[in-house]
């Protein structure tokens, strides 16, 4: 069964928690309202992200998925609403809840395109190793500047460093800009495996529907700065003519 409200269509809530089900919430924002000057780009979201799920945040250019990141992030103050980091309101900044395992993997390509793929990952939060039995493929890479791979090279590193740092809660807008699809659903696959392995929650932003889809455990549309569809990921992924109707 499928209920409409105000915001648009909303899928029932998920059945009872098992013990291979996430554990609970890390992250929350509840009725976070927040824009860029005077123009309002969030209206009242709520969102939840728990240890060990993907949550993928789909919508059209310029529904708010962005301004949602950087929000639960602490780069964008809050014009109501409140953030629960490991259910305790905050309004630290950035660099503050970076620190405590809030982790946030923007768009651009974050390695240091003169220094090689070795020193990348030992400039990184987490163990080298670990990265590497993420993304095995850098192993051949090591001693390769970052600025010589491939962008989907550059991606793995990007995506194997932060998966093996200490991170509670994983943000990721949009790493498979301009990718090939077989790439997308290898970065994808790490995600989803970090997830399971580590109990990490992974708020996931992707132009690629189906592949979130298939990778994630929930999903959340965005239109206009509001929730206009949203539940589990198996369910969406069946009602692609809806979510096309959101979009539009």
């Amino acid at each position: 069964m499928w209920v409409r409200n105000r915001q648009g269509l909303r899928a029932p809530p998920a059945g009872p928690t098992t013990a291979s089900q996430p554990r609970g919430p890390i992250l929350e924002a509840t009725g976070i309202r927040t824009g860029y000057g005077s123009i309002p780009v969030l209206r009242g979201l709520n969102l939840t992200v728990n240890a060990g799920e993907v949550v993928a945040l789909l919508g059209a250019n310029g529904a708010g998925k962005t301004t949602t990141l950087h929000s639960l992030a602490g780069d964008l103050p809050l014009h109501s609403g409140v953030v629960k980091w490991q259910g305790r309101p905050t309004s630290a900044s950035l660099h503050r809840r970076a620190r405590s395992g809030l982790g946030l993997l923007t768009e651009e390509r974050s390695v240091f395109m003169k220094l090689t793929v070795a020193e990348n990952l030992r400039l990184g939060r987490g163990n080298p190793d670990e990265a590497l039995s993420i993304m095995p493929e850098l192993g051949k890479l090591m001693r390769r500047r970052a600025g010589l791979l491939s962008g989907g090279e550059q991606q793995m590193l990007t995506l194997g460093r932060a998966l093996a740092s200490d991170f509670k809660v994983l943000m990721i807008d949009e790493i498979s800009l301009g990718l090939a699809p077989i790439i997308v659903k290898r970065l994808l696959r790490a995600v989803r495996d970090a997830a399971a392995k580590r109990q990490l929650g992974i708020l996931l932003v992707e132009q690629h529907v189906a592949a979130a889809l298939e990778f994630s455990d929930r999903a959340v549309v965005l239109r206009r700065g509001e929730i206009a569809l949203e539940g589990a990921s198996a369910d969406l992924a069946g009602r692609t003519e809806v979510i096309r109707e959101v979009y539009l």
